[in-house]
């Protein structure tokens, strides 16, 4: 019985076989193992050339760039603050800069768990306001400067901060509405999360920044700025109401009951009970839907926000330094690669800090 038990099933012994043998298990796999190999050799020699070795970092005007034949990263050297910054006014460009260092900082402290009180939301209030006394200015002897100056990384950083900061809490009220027992509630509930969902968010932004302005009384505007980050939340909103919804069908009726037995009221049972289960059961789609969204905030361009592309895509246009779009998009890609590759990391930290093995 005892060698019976210990006995491993085929599958076992091929997953305990070693991760070389196990490129080669195969004939189809040795094809595609040969394959891979050969592309990367073809490759990655070439782009380490092109990137590193034969790139040009100190050149001091583009016709030296251009001689070299390699990458001219001396473009990005002359160029960085403007894609970082936009057209913020220069010797103000500290200001944006501090208010970036705060978003991180912000973002950071709460991804912390001794972080995690009752004073979160309260620094949460204070660092956002802070950022937006930094990047407007006209107090504490700080030059006003408008919101159509804004840009680059600073803007993206605030767009996609505030977006999740409003499509969050948005999100989860539509997912309790669409479960609610009040039929108009729920009605209005899957109404706009299936007439959101049924749209991409270039639509939204053209609808905010074009229609939305000919609905208004006479003499009411809207800033430009604050119609797409409004566009921006309705729309991840209705995607994380969607992922909601789905921990909340997650979790068993008995807790429903046992909650109902302690006498907690229906607010109480959802916030003490149910909603902490159902999010920790979706932590990794929620991530991906903020990782999307920071990545989606790129598409504010078209409807003429100067955000990290568009301040990209200024830099190339100088006359001077024409021709290095190659090496700006390599930049602004590395910038959304850091920030994307970090928020995914804490996504599995948090997965496996929320598996009740973990939590035992």
């Amino acid at each position: 019985m005892a060698g019976h038990a210990q006995r491993a099933s085929p599958s076992q012994a091929a997953s305990t076989g070693s991760p070389v043998r196990d490129l080669f298990s195969t004939p189809l796999n040795a094809l595609l193992t040969v394959l891979v190999a050969w592309l990367l050799l073809m490759t990655v020699p070439a782009a380490v050339d092109w990137l590193l070795l034969d790139a040009d970092f100190s050149a001091a005007t583009a016709q030296e760039c251009r001689a070299a034949s390699g990458a001219c990263w001396a473009f990005i050297a002359e160029k960085h603050r403007l894609i970082l910054f936009g057209i913020y006014p220069y010797d103000e460009q500290w200001r944006p800069l501090l208010a970036s260092v705060l978003l991180v900082a912000l973002v950071v402290c709460s991804c912390l768990r001794r972080f995690r009180n009752g004073w979160l939301a309260l620094w949460w209030a204070v660092a956002l306001a802070c950022a937006g006394v930094l990047m407007w200015g006209g107090v504490f002897g700080l030059a006003h400067v408008e919101n159509r100056l804004w840009g680059g990384l600073p803007l993206t950083l605030m767009l996609a901060t505030f977006g999740v900061a409003g499509a969050f809490p948005l999100g989860v009220l539509l997912a309790l509405g669409r479960r609610s027992e009040m039929p108009a509630v729920k009605a209005l509930c899957v109404v706009y999360i299936e007439l959101i969902r049924g749209v991409p968010l270039i639509s939204l932004l053209f609808m905010s920044s074009v229609m939305l302005p000919l609905f208004l009384p006479e003499g009411v505007s809207i800033d430009k700025l604050l119609r797409a980050q409004i566009a921006i939340i309705l729309f991840a909103a209705a995607y994380i109401a969607e992922t909601v919804r789905g921990g909340l069908q997650a979790i068993p009726k008995g807790q429903y009951e046992g909650a109902a037995s302690l006498g907690l009221g229906y607010w109480r049972t959802m916030g003490s009970v149910i909603l902490p289960q159902a999010l920790a059961i979706v932590v990794g789609p929620l991530v991906g839907i903020f990782i999307s969204l920071f990545k989606d905030t790129s598409l504010v361009m078209i409807i003429g926000i100067f955000d990290l592309t568009q301040a990209a895509k200024a830099a190339i246009a100088d006359p001077q330094w024409q021709g290095f779009s190659t090496e700006a998009y390599l930049f602004i890609g590395g910038i959304y690669f850091v920030f994307c590759f970090a928020i995914s990391r804490y996504s599995r930290t948090l997965e496996r800090q929320q598996r009740p093995d973990a939590m035992w």
